[in-house]
């Protein structure tokens, strides 16, 4: 059974730093592309960050460049997204989703999804 688990979520002060992992079973991530999304109370569910199978391609939604990157090890089938400099504002449940089509994915499209972790920034 294919299934994504999120991790590493939890409470940090503003201006701290936090690792989401996203550990993937019964597939492999070079056949998919692979992302994080984050829905905050109220809020429609946005992209964060994707990478594309091969690793070659990233994607940072505006507000989070130059504080998250994305990462993969596809020896142990897990996507990482390392988030520095936390703002009250990327307070949200944090999904892992794949899907076989980047652009699919950049689109808000997951073939899976993950059940999500909650990320709260506070002080």
């Amino acid at each position: 059974q294919v299934q994504l688990v999120e991790s590493g979520g939890g409470l940090v002060q503003p201006g701290g730093s936090l690792t989401l992992s996203c550990q993937a079973s019964e597939f492999t991530l070079d056949y998919y592309n692979m992302g994080w999304f984050r829905q905050a109370p109220g809020e429609d569910r946005e992209g964060v960050s994707h990478i594309s199978r091969d690793g070659g391609r990233t994607y940072y939604q505006g507000s989070v460049k130059g504080r998250f990157t994305i990462s993969k090890d596809d020896a142990k089938n897990m996507v990482y997204l390392q988030m520095n400099s936390l703002k009250p504002e990327d307070t949200a449940v944090y999904y892992c989703a794949a899907n076989s089509d980047y652009e699919d994915l950049i689109h808000g499209d997951g073939n899976y999804w993950g059940q999500g972790t909650q990320v709260t920034v506070s002080s």
